[in-house]
């Protein structure tokens, strides 16, 4: 399943990456404890690199750092 975003790019689902099992990036984490802080929510340990995007995205809808198009 593919996605299109604001600029008309396709961006693939998460689920969909050969690389979504592997475990989230440092940078994943590191924004995800940005996020979290400020949602008032807890990161779990171990996440891989598709969990780690899509809770990227439902925490930044709740901050409001990304603007709706």
């Amino acid at each position: 399943m593919c996605m299109s975003d604001s600029t008309g790019d396709t961006v693939k689902d998460p689920e969909d990456w050969t690389t979504g099992d592997e475990p989230a990036t440092g940078a994943q984490m590191s924004y995800l404890g940005t996020l979290a802080r400020e949602a008032g929510r807890e990161v779990p340990e171990k996440l891989s690199k598709a969990e780690a995007s899509k809770l990227i995205d439902e925490l930044q809808g709740q901050s409001g750092r990304v603007a709706d198009s």
